[in-house]
């Protein structure tokens, strides 16, 4: 069962407001998909197009090679587990897990071999007489997972079915979603605002704003050279430090007491921008190095001084005020910082990026 899904120019119109716009998308047979986005930028709405519960205003869907844009959704061969369960509260476990399977030709031996093997795998199995109303919220969502997984659908549709649980067990979740899909290798496509939860998950990672896909790679293409201000801020945490500068002949100019960047020869750090431009450079927390004010500035360090520590266990984040903003750096708890206090930090030529000040894009 082949069950790759591609989108081909595909629009979403409520009336005269069009909020997808056209996107193209190819997610391959057996892959893990994560759409990530702030709330409103269209992942969720792209996903329901997908499962065939809103219908596609312009475009082609294809699953397996096959137009689906006409099919009705139980004909799509696909399953979708919701945010908020969906799962029926006067039915046992068992009966929820198998409510897919009563209008199926199965035997009444297949359909409870098949509920008792998808119980199993999901741990369900001392609790298949139980109502939901007695089960916890994890417990819960691996019933409606179970009730998808019971079909048999060629993939899966997950529309942020962790928001709901608290922090560990979201963790908890998240490992057991990957491991699912280790086991089935069926096609998945996963909604979340959360980036923690795109990282973690996924094969690739679609970074959606305002109904448009900014960017499509794996987890550490997007985290290592965002294609844009906003992917690179969304993705990572804490998010990617941007510190406004202007190309000046050797290097980047920070502004007075600040000090300026000098490009290593080789970098080709000059070479993405023009004398005069001004550029955002983008550098992570993790990939700074603070130092005393009082040592000896080396070619790729900045003056800021200390507004806040955040000590959390075997590491402390540093909030710097520069004349042109702030930044976070991440630093060994062993040390103490003081609000007040000047410091340096340092990066290596090759933790640069530039984006362009104006259109906010990489500059390559």
């Amino acid at each position: 069962m082949m069950a790759a899904i591609e989108l081909q120019k595909v629009v979403k119109r409520y009336g005269p407001i069009e909020t997808v716009h056209g996107i193209d998308l190819s997610i391959a047979d057996g892959e893990f998909v994560v759409l990530v986005g702030p709330s409103g930028c269209g992942k969720s709405t792209t996903l329901r197009m997908i499962a065939g519960l809103e219908e596609i205003s312009a475009g082609t869907l294809r699953i397996g090679g096959a137009v689906m844009n006409e099919r009705e959704p139980k004909h799509r061969n696909i399953a979708m587990v919701f945010q908020n369960y969906a799962i029926y509260p006067h039915l046992t476990v068992a009966q929820n897990i198998g409510f897919g399977l009563y209008t199926s030709k199965l035997s009444k031996a297949e359909k409870q071999a098949r509920i008792a093997e998808t119980a199993r795998m999901l741990s369900l199995e001392p609790y298949l007489e139980r109502r939901p109303a007695a089960l916890s919220g994890g417990q819960r969502q691996r019933v409606a997972i179970g009730r998808a997984m019971v079909r048999d659908p060629v993939a899966f549709l997950f529309d942020e079915p962790l928001s709901n649980l608290d922090a560990q067990l979201r963790g908890q979740m998240r490992l057991e979603i990957k491991q699912l899909h280790q086991r089935l290798g069926r096609t998945v496509v996963f909604v979340t605002h959360d980036q923690v939860e795109a990282m973690s998950l996924a094969d690739r990672i679609v970074v959606m704003r305002d109904g448009h896909i900014l960017q499509v790679g794996t987890p550490m293409e997007l985290y290592n050279r965002p294609g844009d201000v906003f992917t690179a801020r969304f993705i990572g945490t804490p998010e990617m430090n941007m510190i406004e500068a202007t190309v000046g002949p050797g290097g980047l100019d920070f502004g007075p007491n600040a000090g300026a960047v000098q490009a290593p020869q080789g970098s080709g750090m000059p070479a993405m921008a023009s004398p005069g431009q001004a550029v955002s450079l983008g550098v992570r927390p993790q990939e700074l190095q603070l130092c005393s004010d009082s040592d000896q500035a080396g070619p790729m360090s900045v003056r800021g001084v200390v507004r806040v520590a955040e000590p959390q266990g075997s590491e402390t984040f540093v909030v710097l005020d520069l004349p042109s903003g702030q930044i976070v750096a991440r630093a060994p708890s062993i040390h103490a910082y003081s609000p007040g206090q000047p410091l340096r930090f340092t990066m290596a030529p090759t933790s640069i990026r530039l984006f362009d000040k104006q259109t906010g894009h990489l500059l390559q």
